[in-house]
């Protein structure tokens, strides 16, 4: 397993201590992200939310690694990620107030988040499949958890991976469940990684709390892929609330059972420290980091606010050209439903 925190001086590694902050600074921006949309979510702002607190560093390791014209395939929980390259905060959050994924004007080259799970796996093998064909040099990025890798997707979607050499990482973020089910229960392989090796090509674990590891990771598996060899990377971590919001972990879950000291211990405190004995942090600069990201987050909330509602009809619309019986009749349901409702507002 690659491993760096603790095993090198941070003056030793392939990259700037600008970069190293840098990514300390993007870990506490999705940290804020997502306490701050939990919150939003727990009074009603938006609908429900699928945190991903413990898992930053495997998340914005990876996108650290990513070229400005690689391709990510996410999913709901990768919004980490998909900020550390720069998808508007506000976009994610309009996202879950139902509207359209990409409400602003950005380039960032992301596919729309897969909510079902591992669907995105055969598209991103089709993708890299399109890359070779156009004779690109960007690659596909997909990220997905420990659960997806139990779905038929992920197999039909590797096995082309393999078959023509699709430039295409496969990221698979290990939290070690599937909502409530333990990996141990969902899959009998030693490793994820290693199923790699039923499709014809490597498959490597990281540290996932450690994000110097991930991004080195990541980028020696982009630099395989471009060269027509897929890599399938899982990275170790640990998701410390729940699936949802609509999920209870305590029901299921023993945190002082489940896994080793170093998996569970949060990420940002562990990486902080790390800088700080690099003496590339001080307080000045975890102070500053923290100021920016409640900034953006404000800044991201207040855009969001300013969208006006979505219509309550876009969500029958853009399926089908004329629609079917079933569905105009839940319109005109929908239609009285939030009539009735106005109506018992205004009494009260």
């Amino acid at each position: 397993m690659n491993r760096v925190i603790g095993d090198r001086d941070l003056d030793d590694l392939p990259w700037p201590t600008e970069e190293a902050v840098s990514l300390y600074e993007d870990m506490v921006l999705a940290r804020t992200f997502d306490e701050r949309a939990l919150a939003l979510q727990r009074r009603g702002w938006m609908s429900g939310y699928p945190p991903y607190r413990g898992q930053e560093a495997s998340q914005v390791g990876a996108a650290a690694a990513m070229a400005d014209d690689d391709w990510l395939f996410p999913t709901y929980r990768s919004n980490a990620m998909q900020i550390a390259r720069g998808v508007p905060m506000s976009d994610i959050l309009l996202f879950r107030r139902g509207r359209p994924e990409y409400h602003s004007d950005h380039d960032v080259p992301n596919f729309p988040q897969a909510v079902p799970i591992a669907t995105q796996i055969p598209h991103a093998a089709g993708a890299g499949m399109a890359i070779n064909y156009r004779d690109d040099d960007a690659a596909a990025v997909c990220y997905f958890g420990d659960g997806a890798t139990s779905e038929g997707d992920f197999h039909e979607g590797l096995n082309f991976a393999g078959v023509f050499d699709a430039p295409v990482v496969f990221l698979c973020e290990n939290n070690n469940w599937a909502i409530s089910v333990p990996r141990r229960k969902q899959t009998a392989s030693d490793t994820i990684a290693q199923k790699a090796t039923a499709y014809g090509f490597e498959g490597v674990r990281v540290d996932g709390n450690d994000p110097l590891a991930v991004r080195g990771t990541v980028e020696a598996a982009l630099t395989r892929a471009r060269a027509g060899e897929p890599v399938l990377v899982e990275t170790l971590t640990y998701r410390q609330g729940a699936h949802t919001t609509s999920d209870d972990p305590s029901r299921y879950r023993d945190v002082e059972g489940d896994l080793p000291e170093w998996r569970t211990r949060d990420p940002i405190e562990r990486y902080e420290a790390y800088l700080r004995e690099q003496g590339a942090l001080d307080d000045d600069g975890v102070e500053t980091a923290q100021e920016k990201a409640d900034d953006a987050i404000e800044r991201a909330v207040e855009t969001a606010e300013a969208v006006d509602p979505a219509d309550r009809d876009d969500v029958f619309e853009y399926v089908y050209a004329d629609l079917t019986p079933e569905l105009r009749d839940q319109r005109e349901w929908l239609r009285g439903f939030a009539a009735d409702r106005e109506v018992n507002e205004l009494d009260h």
